[in-house]
Protein backbone atom coordinates (compact mmCIF):
# COMPACT_ATOMS: atom_id res chain seq x y z
CA UNK A 1 0.00 0.00 0.00
CA UNK A 2 3.45 1.67 0.09
CA UNK A 3 2.94 5.31 1.19
CA UNK A 4 6.71 6.24 2.35
CA UNK A 5 5.98 10.35 2.66
CA UNK A 6 4.61 11.62 5.65
CA UNK A 7 2.94 15.15 5.70
CA UNK A 8 1.30 16.27 8.32
CA UNK A 9 -2.42 16.57 7.90
CA UNK A 10 -2.21 14.47 4.91
CA UNK A 11 -3.74 10.59 5.60
CA UNK A 12 -1.61 7.89 4.96
CA UNK A 13 -2.11 4.38 4.31
CA UNK A 14 0.39 3.08 6.70
CA UNK A 15 -1.76 5.50 9.39
CA UNK A 16 -4.26 3.59 8.39
CA UNK A 17 -3.34 -0.09 9.04
CA UNK A 18 -1.75 1.70 11.95
CA UNK A 19 -5.04 2.65 13.05
CA UNK A 20 -6.85 -0.62 12.53
CA UNK A 21 -4.54 -2.56 14.19
CA UNK A 22 -5.14 -0.26 17.39
CA UNK A 23 -8.80 -0.48 17.25
CA UNK A 24 -8.08 -4.38 17.14
CA UNK A 25 -6.05 -4.30 20.00
CA UNK A 26 -8.63 -2.44 21.71
CA UNK A 27 -11.34 -4.62 21.14
CA UNK A 28 -9.67 -7.63 22.10
CA UNK A 29 -8.30 -6.12 25.63
CA UNK A 30 -11.35 -4.99 26.70
CA UNK A 31 -12.94 -8.63 25.33
CA UNK A 32 -10.16 -9.61 27.56
CA UNK A 33 -10.84 -7.83 30.59
CA UNK A 34 -7.57 -6.20 30.16
CA UNK A 35 -8.90 -2.87 29.53
CA UNK A 36 -12.04 -1.46 31.42
CA UNK A 37 -13.32 0.68 28.80
CA UNK A 38 -12.04 1.81 25.33
CA UNK A 39 -12.06 5.93 23.76
CA UNK A 40 -10.97 5.81 20.65
CA UNK A 41 -10.25 8.97 18.00
CA UNK A 42 -11.49 9.97 14.92
CA UNK A 43 -10.70 7.79 11.98
CA UNK A 44 -10.41 8.92 7.86
CA UNK A 45 -13.07 6.37 6.59
CA UNK A 46 -11.76 6.36 2.72
CA UNK A 47 -8.46 5.41 3.46
CA UNK A 48 -9.73 2.79 6.27
CA UNK A 49 -11.63 1.24 4.06
CA UNK A 50 -8.52 0.42 1.58
CA UNK A 51 -6.53 -0.94 4.98
CA UNK A 52 -9.34 -3.64 5.24
CA UNK A 53 -12.06 -1.88 7.80
CA UNK A 54 -15.05 -2.67 6.20
CA UNK A 55 -17.25 -1.04 8.29
CA UNK A 56 -20.01 2.61 8.13
CA UNK A 57 -18.15 3.76 11.10
CA UNK A 58 -16.24 2.57 14.42
CA UNK A 59 -19.97 1.74 15.75
CA UNK A 60 -20.09 -1.07 13.62
CA UNK A 61 -16.96 -1.96 14.20
CA UNK A 62 -17.10 -2.21 17.52
CA UNK A 63 -20.94 -4.29 17.47
CA UNK A 64 -19.35 -6.56 14.96
CA UNK A 65 -16.15 -7.42 17.25
CA UNK A 66 -17.74 -7.86 20.11
CA UNK A 67 -20.81 -10.63 18.77
CA UNK A 68 -23.35 -7.63 19.80
CA UNK A 69 -26.88 -7.31 17.72
CA UNK A 70 -28.60 -4.76 20.37
CA UNK A 71 -26.57 -1.79 20.15
CA UNK A 72 -26.91 2.14 18.88
CA UNK A 73 -25.38 4.91 18.19
CA UNK A 74 -25.57 7.83 21.64
CA UNK A 75 -24.12 11.13 21.55
CA UNK A 76 -24.26 13.68 24.57
CA UNK A 77 -22.75 16.91 25.02
CA UNK A 78 -23.81 20.01 27.09
CA UNK A 79 -27.34 19.75 28.24
CA UNK A 80 -28.71 17.47 25.11
CA UNK A 81 -28.34 13.37 24.52
CA UNK A 82 -29.69 12.02 21.95
CA UNK A 83 -29.31 8.48 20.31
CA UNK A 84 -30.03 6.88 16.88
CA UNK A 85 -32.81 4.72 15.17
CA UNK A 86 -30.89 4.78 11.84
CA UNK A 87 -27.41 6.19 11.81
CA UNK A 88 -24.95 5.34 8.87
CA UNK A 89 -27.38 5.62 5.88
CA UNK A 90 -28.87 7.75 3.31
CA UNK A 91 -31.50 9.60 4.26
CA UNK A 92 -33.91 8.52 1.37
CA UNK A 93 -33.74 4.87 2.83
CA UNK A 94 -34.73 6.07 6.65
CA UNK A 95 -38.38 6.06 6.16
CA UNK A 96 -38.06 2.41 4.78
CA UNK A 97 -35.99 1.21 7.63
CA UNK A 98 -37.72 3.00 10.39
CA UNK A 99 -39.93 0.19 12.32
CA UNK A 100 -42.02 0.30 16.14
CA UNK A 101 -39.62 -2.95 17.65
CA UNK A 102 -36.02 -0.80 16.41
CA UNK A 103 -37.66 2.34 18.17
CA UNK A 104 -38.50 0.21 21.11
CA UNK A 105 -35.39 -1.55 20.98
CA UNK A 106 -33.07 1.67 21.05
CA UNK A 107 -35.31 3.51 23.30
CA UNK A 108 -34.39 1.10 25.87
CA UNK A 109 -30.93 0.97 25.78
CA UNK A 110 -31.45 4.65 25.61
CA UNK A 111 -33.59 4.57 29.37
CA UNK A 112 -30.91 2.49 30.54
CA UNK A 113 -27.94 4.32 29.45
CA UNK A 114 -29.90 7.68 31.31
CA UNK A 115 -30.66 5.68 34.43
CA UNK A 116 -27.38 4.55 34.92
CA UNK A 117 -25.59 7.95 34.27
CA UNK A 118 -28.85 10.10 36.01
CA UNK A 119 -29.36 7.74 39.00
CA UNK A 120 -32.93 8.24 38.44
CA UNK A 121 -36.06 7.49 36.36
CA UNK A 122 -35.63 10.05 33.59
CA UNK A 123 -38.06 11.75 30.83
CA UNK A 124 -37.50 10.71 26.96
CA UNK A 125 -38.62 12.63 24.37
CA UNK A 126 -39.60 10.76 21.24
CA UNK A 127 -38.80 12.75 17.88
CA UNK A 128 -41.59 12.44 14.96
CA UNK A 129 -39.75 12.03 11.46
CA UNK A 130 -41.72 14.42 9.65
CA UNK A 131 -42.25 18.42 9.76
CA UNK A 132 -44.43 19.34 12.72
CA UNK A 133 -44.55 15.28 13.74
CA UNK A 134 -46.46 14.68 10.60
CA UNK A 135 -49.76 17.40 11.45
CA UNK A 136 -51.66 14.68 12.10
CA UNK A 137 -51.24 12.60 9.13
CA UNK A 138 -51.08 15.67 7.14
CA UNK A 139 -47.57 15.67 6.94
CA UNK A 140 -47.02 12.10 6.61
CA UNK A 141 -48.33 8.87 8.33
CA UNK A 142 -45.00 7.85 10.02
CA UNK A 143 -46.06 9.07 13.33
CA UNK A 144 -49.59 7.50 13.68
CA UNK A 145 -48.65 3.81 12.13
CA UNK A 146 -45.00 3.77 13.47
CA UNK A 147 -43.81 6.30 16.35
CA UNK A 148 -46.64 6.85 17.98
CA UNK A 149 -47.57 2.48 18.53
CA UNK A 150 -43.39 2.54 19.65
CA UNK A 151 -44.10 5.52 21.68
CA UNK A 152 -46.75 3.65 23.61
CA UNK A 153 -44.67 0.15 24.08
CA UNK A 154 -41.85 1.91 25.11
CA UNK A 155 -43.12 3.37 27.91
CA UNK A 156 -44.56 0.06 29.21
CA UNK A 157 -41.64 -1.36 29.19
CA UNK A 158 -39.06 1.17 30.78
CA UNK A 159 -38.58 2.75 33.94
CA UNK A 160 -38.71 6.23 32.35
CA UNK A 161 -41.47 8.59 31.26
CA UNK A 162 -41.78 9.01 28.07
CA UNK A 163 -43.42 11.96 25.57
CA UNK A 164 -43.98 11.81 21.92
CA UNK A 165 -43.90 11.72 18.92
CA UNK A 166 -42.96 15.27 19.32
CA UNK A 167 -42.57 17.87 16.64
CA UNK A 168 -38.54 17.70 15.44
CA UNK A 169 -38.47 21.72 15.35
CA UNK A 170 -39.22 22.22 19.14
CA UNK A 171 -38.32 18.88 20.73
CA UNK A 172 -34.47 20.19 21.38
CA UNK A 173 -35.62 23.58 22.20
CA UNK A 174 -37.77 21.28 25.21
CA UNK A 175 -34.77 19.36 25.91
CA UNK A 176 -31.94 22.46 26.80
CA UNK A 177 -34.98 24.05 29.13
CA UNK A 178 -34.82 20.52 31.19
CA UNK A 179 -37.89 18.90 29.88
CA UNK A 180 -35.91 15.83 28.64
CA UNK A 181 -32.81 14.22 29.72
CA UNK A 182 -33.01 11.85 26.50
CA UNK A 183 -33.60 12.67 23.15
CA UNK A 184 -35.21 9.48 21.01
CA UNK A 185 -34.34 10.89 17.42
CA UNK A 186 -34.92 9.00 14.26
CA UNK A 187 -32.12 9.36 11.90
CA UNK A 188 -28.58 10.43 12.05
CA UNK A 189 -28.93 14.17 11.46
CA UNK A 190 -31.97 15.13 13.31
CA UNK A 191 -29.76 14.59 16.36
CA UNK A 192 -26.44 15.38 15.78
CA UNK A 193 -26.81 19.22 14.46
CA UNK A 194 -28.84 20.48 17.20
CA UNK A 195 -26.00 18.30 19.41
CA UNK A 196 -23.03 19.85 17.44
CA UNK A 197 -24.83 23.08 17.80
CA UNK A 198 -24.92 23.48 21.33
CA UNK A 199 -21.81 21.36 22.40
CA UNK A 200 -19.69 20.86 19.75
CA UNK A 201 -16.23 21.05 21.48
CA UNK A 202 -18.01 18.75 24.23
CA UNK A 203 -19.60 16.17 22.48
CA UNK A 204 -18.95 12.07 22.86
CA UNK A 205 -20.27 9.68 20.76
CA UNK A 206 -21.23 6.38 22.83
CA UNK A 207 -21.86 2.91 21.61
CA UNK A 208 -24.64 1.35 23.53
CA UNK A 209 -25.11 -2.11 24.45
CA UNK A 210 -21.53 -3.40 24.28
CA UNK A 211 -19.67 -5.53 27.45
CA UNK A 212 -17.86 -2.71 27.88
CA UNK A 213 -18.12 1.25 27.86
CA UNK A 214 -16.49 2.55 24.32
CA UNK A 215 -16.67 6.43 23.51
CA UNK A 216 -15.41 8.90 20.99
CA UNK A 217 -15.03 12.47 20.58
CA UNK A 218 -17.90 13.60 18.41
CA UNK A 219 -15.62 15.30 15.75
CA UNK A 220 -13.81 14.21 12.67
CA UNK A 221 -10.16 14.03 11.65
CA UNK A 222 -9.63 17.48 10.92
CA UNK A 223 -6.84 17.16 8.90
CA UNK A 224 -7.10 20.54 7.38
CA UNK A 225 -6.09 22.06 10.92
CA UNK A 226 -3.19 19.54 12.02
CA UNK A 227 -0.30 21.56 13.05
CA UNK A 228 -2.19 24.77 12.80
CA UNK A 229 -2.11 25.15 16.85
CA UNK A 230 -6.40 25.72 16.31
CA UNK A 231 -7.31 21.86 17.51
CA UNK A 232 -8.92 21.94 20.54
CA UNK A 233 -9.04 18.97 23.42
CA UNK A 234 -12.40 18.92 25.32
CA UNK A 235 -14.13 16.63 23.39
CA UNK A 236 -11.60 13.89 23.49
CA UNK A 237 -11.13 15.08 27.17
CA UNK A 238 -15.06 14.58 27.93
CA UNK A 239 -14.78 11.52 26.04
CA UNK A 240 -12.62 10.05 28.42
CA UNK A 241 -14.34 11.52 31.19
CA UNK A 242 -17.11 9.90 30.38
CA UNK A 243 -15.53 6.26 30.25
CA UNK A 244 -13.99 6.56 33.26
CA UNK A 245 -17.45 7.98 34.88
CA UNK A 246 -19.35 4.85 33.35
CA UNK A 247 -16.67 2.58 34.90
CA UNK A 248 -17.57 3.59 38.21
CA UNK A 249 -21.32 3.36 37.74
CA UNK A 250 -21.04 0.23 36.47
CA UNK A 251 -19.07 -0.93 39.18
CA UNK A 252 -21.24 0.49 41.78
CA UNK A 253 -24.66 -0.79 39.89
CA UNK A 254 -23.07 -4.97 39.77
CA UNK A 255 -21.64 -3.91 43.17
CA UNK A 256 -25.41 -2.83 44.24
Amino acid sequence: MGDTVVETGIPTDLGSTTALAALENAVAGALSGHYAAVVTGPIHKAKMRRAGFLFPGQTEFFATRTHCANYAMLLTGGKITVALVTAHVPLRQVPNLLCSSEIVRVGILLSEFLQLRLGRRPHIGVAGLNPHAGESGLLGMEEIQIIEPATRQLSALVEAQVTGPCSPDTIFNRALSGEFDGVLCMYHDQGLIPLKLHAFDQGVNVTLGLPFPRTSPDHGTAFEIAGKGLARPESMLSAMNLAAELIRKRSHFRAG
